[in-house]
């Protein structure tokens, strides 16, 4: 079983699959939304003072721990039955490069006991240790699944964007795009006075029109020249982000021209990415997140990869959830590391060599 909280604080994933040799399938899948009102505060964790984050850390394992046995109640799995459990935790603050540093919150320690399952968690700071970025994890996966077909990317589209390339021929490396689903949903977030809190199916981007100058003003910033491997937090783009490089339009009247912005912006990221970085002959994106939810979204990327003759779409075309494909990496992780065995891509990281990254609690 794997379980992901990812950068957008909006709720768990659970997975529940099945592992044989190099084929994984997705037996069961369930996504448990968070409150409001902890997903603000999940967000605002990076500010809080030692007392109010190590009672966050507790409060998250204990609701975690409780969603999972729901998950198994509803589908009527036994605890004896889980192999292993792997928790990527929370992110609440991730800062890679020289002397870098990461945090991920979340108990696990309280998963193990409800289920009395080893459980597997904190995955990055190995990778780290060793040299790495801490991320992106999810190329292993990809790697793993895709590595002996043709070349093929993946996007993961979370709060941050991530792409990873795989296949014969290809020696496997990913690294962050850019934004993700983050610049969107805090942006209505706050234009709906919390009333919402992401752009269901891109209502309000196609209502709008972009500011085709922004956005490729925005797409000269440095990160995005840069080679591989590099990393992203959720803290590179928020609302400070927005104000800053949006002040003429953040508002009620302007909303709709603005969310149309932010989400070619998103899919311009990934586009540019691809066209940098891609080898020679990967001729198809496949999207997994919750932005490969939003039509919009999907529909910019494919008119912006289209002319390079490269098609884009949705891993539900391949029978994955696209909000399954995370916890299922989790899963696969936690599986290898109870093994003994390497469970993460140096080359997508930038670690020196093949590691068994998580912590083991039985």
């Amino acid at each position: 079983m794997g379980l992901m909280s990812g950068t957008s604080a909006d709720g768990l994933s659970i997975a529940l699959c099945r592992l044989a040799g190099r084929s994984l399938d997705v037996l069961k899948f369930g996504n448990y939304p968070y409150p409001a009102a902890l997903q603000a505060r999940l967000i605002a964790a990076k500010e809080m003072r030692a007392p109010e984050l190590s009672a966050l850390n507790f409060e998250l394992g204990r609701l975690w721990a409780g969603m999972v046995k729901s998950f198994c109640k509803k589908h009527r799995v036994a605890y004896r039955n889980i192999a292993v459990i792997g928790s990527h935790g929370q992110t609440v603050w991730h800062s890679p490069g020289d002397r870098g540093h990461t945090l991920q919150i979340g108990e696990a320690a309280f998963i193990a006991e409800e289920t009395g399952r080893p459980v597997v968690c904190d995955f990055r700071p190995a990778d780290m240790a060793a040299g790495g970025e801490g991320a992106p994890l999810i190329p292993f996966m990809d790697e793993y699944l895709f590595g002996a077909g043709r070349p093929v990317a993946l996007q993961n589209i979370g709060g941050v964007g991530n792409i990873a390339f795989a296949g014969r021929g290809v020696k496997t490396f990913g690294f962050d795009t850019g934004p993700g689903n983050s610049l969107m949903d805090t942006a209505v977030f706050e234009l709906s006075g919390g009333k919402l809190s992401y752009d269901r199916d891109g209502a309000w981007a196609a209502a709008g029109v972009p500011d085709l100058p922004r956005v490729a003003g925005l797409l000269e910033a440095p990160f995005f020249g840069r080679r591989p491997p590099k990393s992203l937090d959720r803290s590179e783009f928020t609302l400070a982000f927005i104000k800053k490089h949006f002040a003429g339009t953040f508002n009620k009247r302007s909303s709709r021209d603005l969310l149309a912005s932010l989400n070619l912006f998103t899919a311009a990221s990934i586009a540019q990415a691809f066209k940098r970085f891609a080898p020679r002959g990967t001729k198809e994106l496949i999207v997994s997140g919750g932005g490969a939810l939003n039509p919009v979204l999907m529909d910019n990327i494919a008119a912006l990869l289209l002319p390079s003759g490269v098609r884009a779409r949705s891993i539900a075309e391949l029978g994955i959830h696209p909000l399954a494909k995370e916890p299922a990496c989790f899963a696969l992780l936690a599986a290898l590391a109870l093994r003994g065995k390497t469970n993460h891509c140096p080359s997508a990281t930038g670690a020196r060599g093949p590691r068994i990254l998580g912590k083991l609690i039985r």
